[in-house]
């Protein structure tokens, strides 16, 4: 195992009120994937490293911009959006990762994607409800959605963790 210098993280604040604790955690663990995609050659962001799974640092990526858009665009702000990755045919395609896929061209986007989450969070307060609806048919506070991409993002982070360890013996963070 191989200690790495990873990038720094905004430390969440241990005296804030309910919001600015909410966003701090997931700035924190947005943050914590990219560093994981710290150092590492596009090959090696490609590469799935933890058989049989196909699982890539670049496809979690790609995941998680589509999980922002998903939550913060299409659910609680209710803007009807095309898939970023997925389609109907193959739901987990955003996990898929081409040959010509780049770290700048998909942390571009996903970059972008949680730069508009945090535009339609903006809009609404932790009791408010999306305007948007899930397959179960009921609305979201924007509460449960911060807590539920809190427990996105260290879910993955866990996958990105091992798959990293794989790709190059880096550990930390």
């Amino acid at each position: 195992m191989t200690p790495m210098t990873f990038p720094e993280r905004p430390e969440p604040a241990i005296d804030s009120a309910e919001r600015p604790m909410l966003e701090g955690w997931l700035d924190y663990h947005r943050e914590t994937l990219v560093a994981k995609c710290a150092g590492l050659t596009d090959a090696q962001l490609r590469e799935a490293s933890v058989p049989p799974s196909a699982l890539t640092l670049l496809g979690l990526v790609q995941h998680l911009a589509e999980v922002e858009r998903y939550w913060f665009r299409e659910i609680l702000a209710g803007e009807e959006l095309p898939d970023l990755y997925s389609t109907e045919e193959d739901p987990d395609a955003d996990f898929t990762v081409s040959e010509t896929a780049t770290w700048a061209g998909t942390e571009a986007v996903w970059r972008a994607e949680t730069a508009a989450a945090r535009e339609s969070a903006a809009a609404f307060g932790l009791d408010d409800f999306s305007k948007g609806v899930s397959s179960s048919g009921k609305p979201f506070n924007l509460r449960w959605i911060y807590t539920h991409m809190i427990e996105e993002y260290a879910r993955h982070n866990g996958h990105a963790d091992l798959v990293r360890e794989r790709v190059d013996g880096a550990t930390g963070v």
